[in-house]
């Protein structure tokens, strides 16, 4: 069983119970806010049951963690199955394992079932897949790389586009830019310039007030893939 959805879901009401556990391995303990709503708990728990199987629980975990392909998944947990490292959520029918090393990218998750009239759908959202959220102290690179995959690349997938930073640049007299390149949609398109000043450029520096400058080193002589030619 594995279930795979968007990360653009929208996410469970406000009602929904927040559970957190945690595991201390080496004198080291890791915390998880994910949510599992009532709902999407009575959902699996049915599920479960009809796999006729003691103590069969559910494993969740991403492929991909950190990178612009992250997918969110989950897959029965046969008895044994789990990692002592991984963290444990106990509900009334059926225990959730989370992979340790997936963690980071699925802090403020949300598990939720909805009915519909075709039966129901199990949604994920998971906004922190791709990359996992930066704490205050944070360099100005891993700032950078949030903000560009949990919030412009999203917007550019649209056209199917994608920007990365590939360094940053401390010049005398200038300060810091930061050097980007475009792909898929992006590349060679007419109105990469306009998306780089008026939306790119602008988003990072309110919210990087470090940087200077922002620059394109990207070769838009190819158009093959370009969104507007």
């Amino acid at each position: 069983m594995s279930e795979q959805t968007p990360n653009d879901i929208a996410p469970a009401d406000n009602q929904a119970t927040e559970y957190e556990s945690a595991l201390d391995t080496e004198q080291t303990e890791t915390k998880s806010n994910i949510t599992i709503t009532e709902s999407a708990q009575a959902y699996l728990a049915d599920l479960l049951s009809k796999q006729d199987t003691d103590g069969i629980g559910v494993r969740i975990f991403v492929e991909h963690p950190g990178t612009p392909r992250a997918e969110c998944c989950m897959a029965y947990n046969q008895p044994g199955e789990e990692d002592s490292a991984d963290l444990k959520f106990s509900y009334d029918n059926f225990a959730a394992f989370i992979e340790a090393s997936s963690v980071p990218y699925l802090e403020d998750a949300v598990i939720d079932y909805n009915k519909d009239r075709f039966g129901g759908q199990l949604t994920f959202r998971a906004p922190n897949s791709k990359v996992p959220k930066v704490g205050a102290d944070a360099s100005v690179e891993e700032r950078i790389n949030y903000v560009l995959q949990s919030e412009i690349n999203p917007g550019l997938a649209a056209h199917g586009g994608m920007v990365d930073l590939i360094e940053l640049i401390e010049e005398e007299g200038i300060g810091l830019t930061a050097v980007l390149k475009f792909g898929g949609g992006c590349q060679g398109c007419s109105a990469v310039d306009m998306t780089l000043r008026q939306g790119v450029e602008v988003q990072l520096k309110q919210q990087i007030p470090e940087l200077t400058q922002v620059i394109d080193e990207t070769d838009h002589t190819s158009t093959e893939n370009a969104y507007y030619k």
